[in-house]
């Protein structure tokens, strides 16, 4: 069977990481994704190294990690979209899309006419998702956005850290770029649901996704949390707000993630743990009880849970059927069975490296599985084919370009 999105054509003018991430998803998904990049330096986060992907020799191959993470399955076209006939090729290749990503600042495409009202009047069925800081409106609408600033003004980081007062306390970043990553999450999902409208109207449509919208959405939980109460959660570091015991204690040669999730897993810990009487104490019985008692039970785990090995532990908690669970470093995570039995490694063909490795993506579909086939271009690397094939270009009107500074070389 072809591939779900293996129809869609998808014209990507993003760059960095909300953007593309979209984009990789609707590739991974089977769509045909034409990246176009700045002659000559392409995407920022193509110079967002070290590390670089490195040769057959060892050498690097100037291909930044970053870049890696977030463009393969698209082809690459090296094209100067400032000047007059770049925007010209773009406004052309549009007629020949379903899906265009796009994330400058509002209203930077307008003077070259390639905003939403410029390309619906060439194609009104193109989906033209736009992703920016703050929204297409509002006062903060003119305002860059990066992930880390998202971070901290959409309330992640008044969640996320250790507890104020505590040895490391403080708001603390998520370690990836989350704010951007939910965002291309959801606008892979808003692309997907506005190409199922089109399938029924024939209109395509705008879509407007801002970070901040993402990131304050994606508190889930601790939205509610504040909502139902008027109460603003604080850092806990790795405990839960709403569960206990569901943090990381420190083991005999490591840390260990106990995440009980019911009162009938916390008898079962106790049990296991040689203090089943903290079962039956009325402070701990309960989950809301535990909850208003947490600074009493605590203490009184941290020195159980201290008297064996996180394997240990993890073996016997399994068993018991006791949720946790290691800390594992990444050269640990991609050593797990399950991972490995996933095959979320793969390594694929790359034409100046011999092979890149990349992390599959996580959707399975059973009818129509993507394929992860192709590796993040080159830059430039085919903005021959692209315009012979989408545009029917002449080698010499593409030499032309060329020389013009169109194109890339």
């Amino acid at each position: 069977m072809p591939a779900a999105l293996s129809h869609i054509r998808v014209l990507d003018l993003s760059r960095v990481l909300a953007g593309p991430w979209c984009t990789q998803n609707l590739a991974d998904l089977g769509a045909e994704v034409v990246k176009v990049e700045r002659p000559g330096s392409g995407d920022d986060t193509r110079a967002w190294g070290p590390p670089w992907l490195k040769d057959a020799a060892g050498k690097d191959t100037g291909e930044s990690a970053y870049f890696l993470s977030c463009n393969r399955g698209k082809q690459s076209l090296a094209l100067d979209i400032a000047h007059p006939e770049g925007s010209r090729i773009v406004r052309e290749l549009a007629r020949h899309c379903d899906v265009l990503v796009e994330n400058f600042k509002v209203g930077g495409l307008a003077k070259y006419g390639l905003d939403w009202d410029s390309l619906r009047a060439i194609n009104p069925r193109l989906v033209y998702c736009s992703i920016t800081g703050f929204g297409q409106s509002g006062p903060s609408a003119g305002r860059p956005g990066y992930d880390f600033i998202v971070q901290g003004m959409g309330g992640l980081m008044s969640v996320t850290g250790e507890r104020d007062g505590a040895p490391g306390g403080g708001p603390q970043k998520v370690g990836v770029a989350v704010a951007d990553l939910f965002t291309g999450m959801y606008a892979t999902v808003a692309v997907l649901a506005a190409l199922t409208f089109r399938e029924k109207s024939g209109q395509g449509q705008h879509i407007d996704l801002a970070l901040l919208d993402a990131q304050v959405a994606m508190l889930a939980n601790q939205n509610m949390n504040f909502l139902v109460s008027g109460q603003a959660p604080e850092r806990l570091g790795n405990a839960h707000p709403n569960i206990v015991p569901y943090q990381t204690f420190a083991t005999a040669d490591g840390h260990l993630i106990l995440a009980v999730g019911n009162d009938a897993q916390f008898r079962r810990f106790c049990e296991l743990a040689g203090c089943s009487g903290l079962a039956d104490d009325a402070r701990f019985a309960s989950n809301p009880a535990r909850v208003a008692h947490r600074a009493a039970l605590i203490p009184l785990l941290d020195p159980i849970l201290r008297s064996r090995t996180t394997q240990d532990w993890v073996g016997a908690l399994e068993t018991a059927g006791v949720p946790c669970g290691p800390i594992n470093r990444l050269n640990e995570v991609f050593e797990d069975p399950q991972v490995r039995h996933r095959g979320l490694r793969i390594d694929l063909p790359h034409p100046t490296a011999g092979s890149v490795p990349q992390v599959a993506s996580p959707i399975r579909l059973s009818a129509t599985p993507g394929e992860c086939a192709s590796p993040p271009p080159l830059l430039g690397q085919h903005t021959r084919e692209i315009l012979r094939e989408w545009l029917g270009l002449p080698d010499a009107e593409l030499a032309r370009l060329r020389d013009d500074g169109v194109i890339g070389p």
